[in-house]
């Protein structure tokens, strides 16, 4: 990798959806480095989130490039084109270095005389495999070999297409490549991960970053759903398996595992710092639209205006929520019943509010239900056009110093400082 583009070992890939918070984002990841730990940042937003915010993905690289200035930040810092295909990458070529491949929807499709030729490249796979660092060999024969690569090698295909797609438009080495397989209904095991990634390496893929769908549940804005248990056991395997993937397939020596949180697993943070620590390993966690969700809790705590403003975000999400939860039906999981009244939520306090939408499991104030539906309402925010950027700006001080707190108080601290 020596002369390329590489990611650190660290990093934290946050959401920001009207590009109003980079600075409060990185003062988050500056504090971590005032600590003596490095976290990169990495600008992270989909073509989705662009077209229905009406942004241009120019826009979060010149976000990001203000605040880097702005703060005087001399670290590394990359501009993710968040879950592209073939068909959407390119508005993303010009203004990001690092690109997550999406290619889940390819998982499951036929991949022909592919199959029958991987499984004669991969002879020593067709056997238990040991891996330092688990327990137990991988029970692996030619029979779940090919079972794996029937349902993955498409896949793998598909992101060598769209890696080959930037590589020829931007340059070998210019960018940094993820690999996504995670918005799809069944987790990967270590095994399964382990032909996967030697897929990504016979197809010349070089992959730095590598999400798995893990076990269990990662609803938007909310806890981890599962065993946090059995996920600590499954991502000690995955650790495991991706630095055996490296030495045995020559893939890039910092290729880490990539958590596509949805925001505030916080029940599996302490499992995530204290494997990457174990293994000595490197990590990105994707924190998505936790800072909008301070937007809004910055604007209620400041009252007036920007109280009533939430309200009125919450009147329309909730009239709209159907509309605003199909999408996202996958992540997230909202009992009607929960959600507020709208004639209760306006006539709520700014602490009302602000304790409702906070995310913290020991109030009990705290409305999962309502944090899921603002999660994925930001559309109507994006209707209200500048009228909501302007408020942002009004109420810019309460605003940032949320944002600022949630990153490095409930992600950076847990995850990087183990605090």
């Amino acid at each position: 990798m020596h002369g390329e583009l590489t990611i650190g070992k660290y990093s934290i890939g946050v959401g920001d959806r009207f590009a109003h918070q980079a600075a409060p984002q990185l003062r988050a990841c500056m504090m971590a480095a005032d600590r003596g730990v490095e976290v990169v940042p990495v600008w992270n937003k989909s073509n989705r989130e662009h077209l229905i915010v009406g942004s241009e993905p120019a826009s979060v690289r010149a976000a990001a490039r203000a605040a880097v200035e702005r703060l005087g930040w001399t670290g590394a810092y990359h501009v993710d084109a968040d879950h592209i295909n073939l068909s959407t990458v390119d508005r993303f070529i010009e203004s990001s270095d690092f690109f997550t491949l999406d290619v889940a929807d390819w998982i499951g499709k036929p991949a022909g005389a592919a199959v029958d030729a991987f499984v004669s490249w991969h002879p020593e796979l067709c056997r238990n495999v040991s891996i330092p660092g688990i327990e137990a060999p991988f029970a692996i024969d030619s029979a779940f070999v090919r079972k794996v690569a029937s349902q993955y090698l498409r896949a793998v295909a598909e992101a060598g297409s769209i890696y080959r797609h930037i590589e020829k438009l931007k340059g070998r080495g210019t960018f940094i490549t993820e690999v996504s397989m995670d918005e799809t209904d069944a987790p990967q095991t270590p095994p399964e991960l382990l032909i996967i990634l030697a897929a990504i390496a016979d197809e010349g893929i070089p992959a730095q970053t590598i999400a798995p769908k893990f076990t269990g549940r990662f609803n938007k804005g909310v806890d981890y759903v599962g065993d946090p248990g059995a996920f600590r056991r499954e991502f000690e395997g995955d650790v495991a398996t991706v630095a055996f993937a490296i030495r045995e397939y020559g893939l890039p020596a910092n290729l880490k595992l990539s958590v596509h949180s949805g925001s505030d697993k916080f029940s599996i943070y302490s499992a995530i710092h204290d494997t990457i620590r174990k293994f000595d390993a490197g990590v990105h966690v994707k924190t998505a639209g936790t800072t909008w969700l301070e937007e809004i809790a910055g604007l209620a705590g400041s009252g007036g205006e920007g109280l009533e403003a939430a309200r009125e975000i919450y009147a329309e999400a909730y009239a709209s929520r159907e509309a605003l939860c199909a999408p996202y039906a996958s992540v997230i999981d909202i009992d009607p019943a929960a959600l507020p009244p709208v004639a209760e939520v306006r006539r709520w306090s700014s602490e009302q509010f602000v304790a409702a939408l906070r995310h913290d499991p020991a109030s009990p104030a705290f409305n999962p239900a309502l944090r899921q539906l603002l999660h994925v309402g930001y559309k109507v925010a994006a209707h209200m056009g500048s009228g909501y950027l302007d408020l942002l700006a009004q109420f810019e001080d309460a605003v940032a110093r949320n944002v600022t707190a949630n990153i490095f108080e409930r992600h950076i601290r847990p995850l990087f400082l183990g605090e």
